[in-house]
């Protein structure tokens, strides 16, 4: 007989205050990050950060939670393995 297992999906959240602090749950690591762009990976997605004097503030890999202080301009989701999101770095950066 086939087994069943139960995939628990992490639960992901963002609270936004003011445009100036910025919390996010859910996150399995942090791809790159700077003063004006952070790129999270989330259990089914990436999430890119792109603002002004960005700063991740606290980050707790254990429990999945990231703090950016800084002016955030834009949240961008992306599937992961859709073209631009992974993997595409190189002609992403050649092309900006």
């Amino acid at each position: 007989m086939g087994e069943t297992r139960n995939v628990r999906k992490t639960l992901h959240n963002i609270t936004l205050e003011s445009r100036n602090k910025m919390s996010v749950t859910g996150i399995e690591y942090v791809e790159s990050f700077n003063s004006e762009l952070i790129v999270l990976k989330t259990a089914e997605e990436i999430l890119t950060i792109k603002g002004l004097e960005l700063n991740v503030n606290k980050l707790s890999l254990e429990d999945g939670n990231v703090i950016v202080n800084g002016t955030v301009d834009s949240i961008i989701y992306t599937k992961k393995g859709v073209l631009g999101a992974k993997g595409m770095g190189f002609l992403s950066k050649l092309f900006k």
